[in-house]
Formats: structure tokens, sequence, C-alpha cells
């Protein structure tokens, strides 16, 4: 097993020849004894022909989550302009997440990973690199200071809960409410706070940004995973096959839950139509279901899909629409984001809803979640 200075010697390697291949053979990268003991490395970048060059200080890490951007490098970057307005920060990781790039740009930070996420400014010699790599962290990139992630259905309730009630939150009534183990909830609560999610007084949440929380667990899911769904066709139509829905037994109408498009477009109108997507609980067979409301399976063209029900707190929330279960806001949201095509859109518009009328859907205690009746 390589030690953690082999790591960071390999990484500054790495990204050195990056940095390099970027600027191309009529630019010079090369190190210089670092006299401080505050950065990794020091580098001298100049053009062929140019008496002017810049110096890169060097931050290599194995992780940068924003709590760590915000606690860390801009200190130190505040105490690095006050001494030498010419030198610059560059920080060097194996992946660096979109929340922690735009807080690096925001301030001034210059920053390259070794899947492609590079965002360099220096005004004396001329130098604007800006490239996209990868959005989601390679399996060979360290985690960000906990393994505890949120990917997971035991992730999506806890994600839930936070975006739903306001605070504040205590570990133990969230542990309470979702039904976690009260390791796991400290657990993860302690990377939401690294990735700056959310902000304690203690051990009391205070805070919490549900927008950014929302999405950022739905780049960890992928709604249409394989083998989660299965894709039928409505004789019918989409809407034939709404109003047939509340004349099916209690345990359909109580099982199957309506996601993604149909959701959102209860509240904001991005584009009509789209698949019907349903949760389906788990005391209910698929085949079952098919038989009941008639549909086909097709092999191309549905416009029906049955998706296994990865967790029953999906239903938490839910709300019963002229006797069709629609699941709530928050993870109608969430599925829309992890979606294909235009979902993410559809999700990004029900998120500005969400943020103009948080009266409407989010709640003063993690008690209240239950389905509602709603009729039309």
């Amino acid at each position: 097993m390589e030690s953690p200075l082999i790591r960071e010697a390999l990484l500054l390697e790495q990204g050195i020849q990056a940095l390099s291949d970027l600027l191309g053979p009529e630019w010079h990268v090369t190190p210089r004894p670092n006299k401080s003991k505050v950065f990794d490395a020091a580098l001298e970048v100049k053009a062929d022909g140019d008496s002017a060059f810049t110096q890169l200080l060097v931050e290599a890490t194995q992780a940068v989550p924003p709590r760590f951007v915000m606690e860390r490098l801009v200190p130190k970057v505040q105490l690095l302009r006050e001494v030498n307005h010419y030198t610059n920060l560059l920080v060097i990781a194996p992946w660096i997440s979109s929340q922690a790039r735009e807080l690096l740009r925001q301030n001034g930070i210059a920053y390259l990973d070794l899947t492609g996420n590079v965002g360099i400014r220096v005004s004396r010699p001329a130098i604007i690199i800006h490239t996209v790599g990868a959005e989601k962290a390679p399996r060979s990139a360290p985690r960000e200071t906990s393994r505890t992630t949120l990917a997971g259905p035991k992730a999506g309730r806890l994600v839930r809960l936070l975006a739903e009630v306001r605070p504040p939150h205590r570990a133990t009534d969230l542990h309470v409410a979702s039904g976690l183990s009260f390791p796991y909830v400290s657990r993860l609560l302690d990377t939401l706070e690294d990735q700056l999610l959310i902000r304690r007084n203690g051990r009391i949440i205070t805070d919490v940004d549900w927008v950014q929380l929302l999405r950022a667990r739905a780049q960890e899911t992928s709604l249409l995973s394989h083998g989660s769904y299965r894709g039928v066709l409505a004789p019918n139509g989409v809407p034939a096959l709404l109003q047939q829905m509340p004349q099916l037994s209690m345990q359909y109408v109580d099982g199957l839950s309506v996601t993604g498009s149909y959701a959102a477009q209860r509240f904001v109108q991005v584009a009509v139509g789209g698949q019907l997507m349903l949760y389906v609980a788990p005391w209910l067979d698929a085949n079952d279901v098919v038989d009941e409301l008639g549909l086909l399976p097709v092999a191309d063209g549905a416009d029906v899909l049955l998706l296994n029900e990865p967790d029953a707190f999906v239903r938490t929330g839910a709300e019963f629409v002229d006797g069709v279960q629609y699941v709530a806001p928050s993870q109608a949201v969430l599925d829309c984001l992890a979606g294909p095509g235009r979902m993410p859109a559809e999700g990004e518009a029900l998120l500005d809803f969400m943020e103009q009328r948080p009266k409407e859907w989010r709640r003063a205690t993690q008690n209240s979640g239950k389905p509602r009746s709603v009729q039309h």
C-alpha cells in the first residue's frame, strides 16, 4: 500500500505533466525550490521568448470538499495576496466536484484535476485555461473525508428529511424519523457538513442548503439504472390510464405512485406529456400490475415505465390527487434530476417553484409526512 508521501509525489508529478500538456511545447513549467512549508510545491510558468513568468504555489490534495476550500484554501490565498499579487495558488487533486470548483473560481484559486477539470486564469503572462472533465468521482478517486456518500436508498431518506423539514435538527431526531442507525446518520451529516450542504452550531443543524443538497443527491443516483424498471404501453394512452387507476383495488392504489414528469407537471409545465413513471411497491408483482391495468409489454416505444420502488420512503409525503398517488415534490425533483432526456430540465423548473413557494411543501416537524388526499 502506497504511503501518503508517495501518493502526494505521484499526484504532483501527474498534475505538472497535465499542466505542461495543456500549455503546449512553447511553454515551460519548472519546479522551483519551495521555501514555504505551507504549500506542497512552487512552479515557474514561462513562455519561450517572454521574460514575464508567473509563479504557482501548489496545494496537492487527495480530496477537495467545499469545506476544505473555505476553511483551508481561502485563508491561504488571502494571505498569499497580501504578500505577493503576482503569485497564484493552484490546487491539484485526482477529482474536484462541481461545487468545490465553483467555490475555487469565486475566490480566484486555480485548479486542476486528473479527470480534466481545469480552471486557471493568470494575467501576466496571459494564461486562461478552462476545460471540463468528469462530473462524477471516478471509482479510483479517493472519497472526500468520509466514506459515507449520498448514494443509496438510506441516503435518500436523510436527504428528503433535511430538505422537507425546516431546521433546526438534531442527529438523534433524524435517526428516529428516518429509521436509520445513529452512526450512519452521524457519518452522513459529517459528509454533508464537509460539502457545506448543512451548517451546525455544536450538535444542532441550523441551516440546510436544500437546493444544492437535492442536486448533489441526484448526481449520485440514476433513476433508470439497469434492471430497475420495465417498459410497457398503455393502449388507450396515459390520460385514460390515470383515470383508470383509482378504480383498482386498494392494494394497487396504495402501491402505485406517480413520479418523474407527470409528478413535476402538477406544479410546473416545461413540456406536456412524456412517459408515465410509476413506482411499484414491493407487495405488488409487476406482471399483475400489467394485467390489472391492461398494459402491453413492448421492446420499444413504451409510454409507461414501472419502476421497482427502492425504498418505502419514496412514498413519504405523497398526495392522492383524484384517487392517484403522486410522490412529494422533493422526491419528484430527485427523480427528474436523475432521469434521462428532458427530465433534468423539469427537475430544475420544479426546484425553482419550490424555492419560490417553500411553505407549500416544507414541513415544521418530522412526523407529518403521511399521504394525504387532494381532489381537483
